[in-house]
């Protein structure tokens, strides 16, 4: 039987299995290449153009065509260096990727494909395959801190992907592990935990996973999960096959986590140590009125509500308490500052005026001395009071001012603030030492109501002060035609949370109180 002849130029292209040109170099007059014919193609390469470009959009092909003259954007990418590198070297060039734009009747079409060249004869062979799926597999590695490899037990041979020595921050100068030098690349503190995966994969043929990280990149923390490979089921482990994640990111946001979550359960303790602090203080130092001024012909209702930002207790206070010549101490301060500091100016100040009372002297004394108390605790210790004394004998309030907004008195359902005394409202305490208080006097009626406040209740940054008193007188006024106060110490208590309620709000940024007196008859 005769031998069968060689197949042709055309049948040896199509048997290849990737996409293939047949170029024909055109030279130049100093040797230089300037284009190269495109003269043939295989069927591979027809299906790729049938399968990247739409159809009618290429001119069908009818020959040799210079190939730069057919896809113009060619000229500008490795492709030219390469053809003019394997006609001058006769050496194969490449794979490299390359990237260009084909301009079809329907648009642009972006071409990405790993390239190779090589000459054949007096012509070039110009192959290439898809290489948007490295392209991405190196990306993905990349944008995701991601690599793999796969080491073979037998000959210590490693397959790593594209991106490791990137990931992993390896030096291009220096070989890729084998997987026994991974306990050297990584730092002490790693080789416990890597030890032990490796024996879980090797020999207990486990997928395990740990921590690593390498002393060329100390600062990042990878995720190490290897599995092991066998030709056979149940067979010997051939290779290990591994997946690097850089967690680095990760545990540093766990780690803040962690730190900020310590941070708020001890903000939250000591918080709650603060609140019940400020919870007993605030029981201790502010007393709750039922029938105990009855003796004196008066009722009284308190409301006092701190600033919910703080700790729950302030520097407002307020004190009715009997003297022993027969009549009653009242008073209402506001210490200044905010949280426990000014509850412990607060203290001090209510504990001494109590003392200061029982030398019976008149109020504007008493006021002078708790002055000069509140001079003596230091440069930070001012705050503002009403002090009073009432005289149930002849059903009148003397009382003075300093730097505290002035009472208000409702009678017959109009609010009207009461006028400062001669002189004007003192300064207030702590301010300067030897400083002298005069005292106003306000006879009562039966059912007069005098209120008694702390600014808080009534400023609204960043409105005008008489502003904030109109409001205050109208709310008054408000609360008392829309539910007349009701006889009894509880009636009072209701006006006072209705008036507190018509006037708080989110918009607060400090301590609130109100102190109301209400004459119901003489001693």
């Amino acid at each position: 039987m005769a031998p069968s002849l060689p197949p042709s130029g055309q049948e040896v292209l199509d048997a290849l299995p990737v996409a293939a040109l047949l170029l024909a170099p055109v030279i130049g007059e100093h040797g230089a290449l300037q284009d190269a014919f495109y003269v043939a193609r295989n069927a591979s390469a027809r299906a790729y153009a049938a399968s990247r470009f739409p159809p009618g959009s290429v001119p069908p092909w009818a020959g040799p065509v210079p190939l730069f003259e057919r896809f113009p954007s060619l000229a500008g990418t490795a492709v030219s260096r390469m053809l003019a590198d394997a006609l001058r070297l006769r050496t194969p060039q490449g794979p490299e990727m390359v990237e260009w734009v084909m301009n079809t009747r329907s648009g642009p079409v972006r071409i990405n494909e790993e390239v190779r060249v090589a000459p054949c004869g007096d012509h070039v062979l110009l192959t290439w395959e898809r290489g948007d799926r490295l392209h991405m597999a190196s990306a993905a590695q990349r944008l995701v801190r991601t690599c793999w490899a796969e080491w073979n037990l037998g000959d210590h041979g490693v397959e790593p992907s594209r991106g490791f020595r990137q990931v992993l921050g390896l030096a291009d100068d220096i070989a890729v592990p084998a997987l026994l030098d991974l306990a050297t690349a990584a730092t002490p503190d790693s080789l416990p935990a890597l030890y032990q995966t490796l024996y879980d994969v090797i020999l207990r043929k486990y997928t395990a996973e740990c921590e690593l990280r390498l002393s060329s990149n100390s600062e990042r923390t990878f995720r190490m999960v290897a599995e092991p490979v066998r030709i056979a089921p149940g067979g010997l482990v051939w290779a290990v096959r591994a997946v690097f994640i850089d967690v680095t990111s990760d545990r540093r946001r766990r780690e803040a986590a962690q730190h900020s979550a310590s941070e708020a359960r001890r903000e939250h303790e000591r918080v709650e140590a603060v609140a019940e602090i400020a919870d007993v203080l605030r029981e201790a130092v502010l007393p709750h009125f039922q029938d105990e001024l009855d003796a004196f012909g008066l009722e009284a209702a308190a409301v006092y509500r701190p600033d919910a930002r703080l700790v729950g207790v302030g520097g407002d206070w307020y004190k009715a308490r009997e003297l022993p010549d027969g009549r009653l101490l009242i008073a209402l301060g506001d210490a200044r500052g905010h949280g426990l500091e000014a509850a412990t100016l607060m203290a001090k100040l209510r504990y001494a005026l109590a003392g200061l009372a029982y030398t019976e002297e008149p109020v504007e004394r008493l006021t002078q001395w708790l002055n000069e108390v509140a001079c003596a605790d230091g440069d930070e210790s001012t705050a503002t009071a009403v002090i009073a004394r009432y005289h149930p004998e002849c059903s009148l309030l003397r009382w003075t001012c300093a730097g505290h907004p002035r009472p208000v008195l409702v009678r017959g359902g109009r609010a009207t603030q009461l006028p400062a005394p001669d002189g004007g409202p003192g300064i207030s305490l702590g301010v300067l030492p030897d400083v002298t208080y005069t005292a106003a006097e306000t006879p009562l009626e039966v059912d007069d109501i005098v209120l008694m406040y702390s600014d808080g209740l009534i400023e609204r940054r960043p409105t005008d002060p008489d502003q904030d008193m109109h409001r205050f007188l109208e709310a008054a006024e408000h609360c008392c035609a829309e539910a007349a106060p009701d006889a009894g110490q509880a009636g009072l208590q209701n006006y006072v949370e209705r008036l507190v309620a018509r006037l708080d709000g989110p918009h607060r940024t400090d301590d609130a109180t109100l102190l109301a007196l209400r004459r119901i008859g003489t001693r």
